[in-house]
């Protein structure tokens, strides 16, 4: 369910930017001289929404049917500085180091019945993305473009010892390497540059810690590999 929400706002956005681009008209274009230097700064703030890709234990779902999912999203934020490297025409090479918050919930289902939705495993990241833009044509004020490149993050809250007083089985690894690819639009104001982009993040590495809590092994057990996937809306100003 929460997949299709994900595709249906993703085709929405797209038929927006579709729309305002072949909806306009001739008009003054705003000066940008920032755009064109060999490179330039900026700063980024954005929203997130941090998922797993479960692949779930077949023995021990077939001996115990404990079935693991995370059916409900929530926001986070990211803060990032952006450096740009202005390559050619049409590519620039980006840096944008920064940090990011969010969590995950992760439930337990059995034979269909929920019997365990708290463990809520909260992620600090620190992300060092390096990503090619690519640069459509400038129609006016406004110019599309498609992103894509590689995320490591370290994250500050991964790999916590177990408390006895907090009912959390799961732990995570630290460091991960993603893969990035969105797309978004420049729109050119008359002191600075305002990018609106939308940009699905997927780790390439199993995230789960292969201990289990002592007595609640069973949580662990029902996981065979757990990857991370994060949804990014950004807004970014140069």
């Amino acid at each position: 369910m929460k997949r299709r929400i994900l595709n249906i706002l993703l085709s929405v956005i797209f038929l927006l930017i579709h729309c305002s681009l072949s909806g306009q008209k001739q008009k003054p274009k705003n000066e940008s001289w920032y755009d064109d230097k060999l490179l330039h700064f900026g700063f980024s703030l954005g929203l997130n929404a941090m998922d797993f890709n479960i692949t779930p234990s077949q023995y021990y779902l077939e001996t115990d049917s404990l079935y693991p999912e995370v059916s409900k999203l929530n926001p986070g934020i990211n803060i990032q500085i952006v450096t740009n490297l202005h390559a050619s025409k049409y590519f620039d090479l980006r840096f944008l180091p920064g940090v990011s918050f969010g969590q995950r919930n992760v439930r337990y289902y059995k034979n269909n019945v929920l019997v365990n939705e708290r463990q809520r495993l909260e992620s600090s990241f620190l992300e060092f993305p390096i990503l090619l833009k690519y640069k459509g044509d400038r129609l006016n004020n406004v110019r599309p473009y498609v992103i894509g490149g590689l995320n490591f993050r370290y994250d500050l809250a991964g790999k916590k010892e177990f408390d006895d007083e907090k009912p959390v089985y799961l732990r995570l690894k630290r460091s991960d390497l993603y893969f990035e690819m969105g797309s978004g639009l420049d729109f050119y104001l008359k002191y600075f540059k305002l990018s609106v982009e939308i940009k699905m993040s997927n780790g390439l590495r199993n995230v789960l810690v292969d201990e289990a809590a002592a007595g609640h092994q069973e949580y662990r057990n029902a996981i065979e590999k757990m990857k991370s996937q994060i949804w990014i809306l950004a807004f970014h100003f140069e």
